[in-house]
């Protein structure tokens, strides 16, 4: 990861030694976030049923349907409409006037069950290796820092924070007219990797037809920036709402939303490397999932244990293979790698060890859906 070490003054130019860093959320109602949720509910509904489903479950929304399509072998039997339609009144999405709506929306399944192939490899008793295989091949990443008390890096932990208010503010009614989809964005100053400061955010909400773009701002100004920054905000705070002037259409029912296409806001806002495999509608057998949560998990004990004060994971896995490919240490010069090599040599990354050490055969994933899968507590990677 390459960031330009600089920070632009008033005449243009740039001084060194200084840095900007930017991360983006987005709230539940956003199209890709709907589709991640509805996964999630999917896997849940599964899990509660049946510990040892296996889903591998894709949503896509437009308009007025959702279509699943995927692969899922259980035991459990699920009602794909009933645990969609759920999905979506929570959300927020009950206009019975709009194209998207929990009460009128079409459903399309296409599901078939996992491949043999797939399965034979994962399942110990079929695996060439004798044990429980990854799901796939690939690598993923796990990532922590000692900027803020959750171990997260501030831009996209305050990013999320602001999602999260806005959602509240909605359903608590603080503001009249504010709708599901939005978007927030948070940019940070930092010197020599210490957040200083917040220069700049951006709030991008869905609203009613009767409120306008100064209401809009009013609020992000006045009441939502400064209840969630808290001592992060201040009046020289460069504050951004609905830059396009209305954001009155949103939702799926103008774009289209997909499973897995919000990777780095679900992460670590950019900050950190990513595989590329996405976590949601996935069970723990898929090591995109499992294995990035253990990743962070470990990360996390690094930073805890003052080995680091920032440290990054990657493991990498052969598809039927229950040992990792390699697993790799980075502290960027804030810690002593060698003791940070011999801690990280202590964990065991097999699939099955990972799930068992953090019990990932529950049905707890909805919960992980929205506003990051880290950095919030009661999760047991968390912990």
């Amino acid at each position: 990861m390459s960031i330009v070490k600089t920070k632009r003054t008033r005449g243009g130019k740039f001084q060194h030694g200084m840095t900007l860093f930017t991360s983006e959320s987005v709230t539940e109602g956003h199209p890709d976030k709907v589709c991640d949720y509805i996964a999630d509910s999917i896997l849940d509904a599964y899990l509660e049923q049946d510990p040892c489903s296996r889903v591998a479950c894709e949503v896509l929304c437009k308009g007025n349907t959702v279509v699943l399509a995927g692969e899922i072998t259980s035991c459990g039997n699920v009602d794909y409409e009933k645990t969609v339609r759920q999905a979506v009144r929570e959300i927020g999405y009950v206009d019975a006037a709009e194209p998207f709506c929990a009460d009128t929306l079409v459903v399309r399944e296409m599901m078939t069950n996992q491949a043999q192939e797939i399965a034979q490899g994962v399942n110990t008793s079929t695996s060439l290796c004798g044990e429980q295989g990854a799901g796939d091949q690939g690598m993923m990443f796990g990532y922590a820092t000692d900027e803020t008390p959750e171990l997260m890096p501030l831009p996209i932990l305050l990013a999320h924070s602001l999602s999260r208010g806005l959602a509240e503010d909605r359903r608590n009614g603080n503001l009249h007219g504010l709708r599901p989809d939005g978007k927030t964005q948070v940019t940070v100053l930092y010197e020599n990797s210490t957040p200083k400061a917040v220069t700049d955010i951006l709030v991008s909400t869905q609203h009613s037809p009767d409120i306008d773009r100064d209401t809009i701002l009013s609020y992000v100004k006045e009441t939502l920036a400064p209840r969630i920054l808290g001592d992060w905000f201040n009046a020289g705070v460069r504050v951004n709402g609905n830059p396009t002037g209305s954001f009155v259409q949103g939702g799926p029912a103008t774009d289209c939303g997909l499973t897995g296409r919000k990777i780095i806001v679900d992460t670590y806002g950019g900050m950190a490397r990513h595989g590329g495999g996405c976590f949601s509608g996935k069970d723990p057998s898929k090591v995109d999932r499992s294995a990035a949560y253990f990743c962070r998990y470990v990360a996390r004990q690094l930073v805890k244990e003052g080995i680091a004060k920032r440290a990054e994971i990657q493991v990498a896995y052969a598809i039927g293979m229950a040992q990792p490919v390699s697993v790799k240490v980075d502290t960027f010069d804030t810690g002593d790698e060698e003791t940070a090599v011999k801690f990280v040599n202590k964990f065991d990354f097999r699939p099955a060890a990972i799930i068992e050490r953090l019990d990932l055969l529950r049905p707890i994933y909805r919960q992980t859906t929205n506003y990051g899968h880290f950095g919030k507590a009661g999760l047991p990677w968390e912990d």
